[in-house]
């Protein structure tokens, strides 16, 4: 089990997790992407997770509406996986999230995302639906974790 540095990423620091993001994702998103995405949101939290001050795993997230934080993406490098470094990502997000008055935290993911589905219900989430997505073709769950 690896131990890796969690912090949180400023704006000084996002290129970082869009470079890892970059790494593992397509079609290949820039910074501003994000920043689009992140435009009107509430409490942005990136997380970035550190192994001998390398980048190996990012989780982003931001209220979802008063009271629910969402879990918007996240991943960990493929050389650093099964290490607990995404486990540790997302307690480390649930603490923050809780630290900040939020009750629920929902995340989404594919249907065909067998590792990510696992995770979440290992993580006590509880599926609260689905949803077609028709970017993808494929179905999105819904997860819902209550931080209480």
């Amino acid at each position: 089990m690896a131990q890796a540095e969690i912090i949180i990423a400023d704006d000084k620091l996002l290129p970082q997790a869009v470079e890892l993001y970059n790494k593992i994702f397509r079609p290949r998103r820039d910074v501003d992407f994000f920043k689009r995405r992140f435009a009107g949101r509430y409490n942005i939290l990136t997380l970035l997770a550190r192994l001998d001050d390398r980048p190996v795993g990012f989780w982003i997230g931001f209220e979802l509406k008063p009271g629910m934080f969402y879990h918007w993406l996240g991943a960990v490098s493929p050389d650093h996986r099964r290490q607990g470094i995404g486990r540790q990502l997302h307690e480390a997000q649930l603490d923050w999230a809780k630290d900040h008055g939020y009750e629920y935290v929902r995340c989404e993911c594919m249907n065909h995302q067998r590792e990510f589905l696992h995770f979440a219900i290992s993580m006590g989430y509880d599926i609260a639906g689905t949803r077609w997505d028709s970017t993808h073709a494929d179905t999105l769950v819904v997860f819902e974790r209550t931080l209480a």
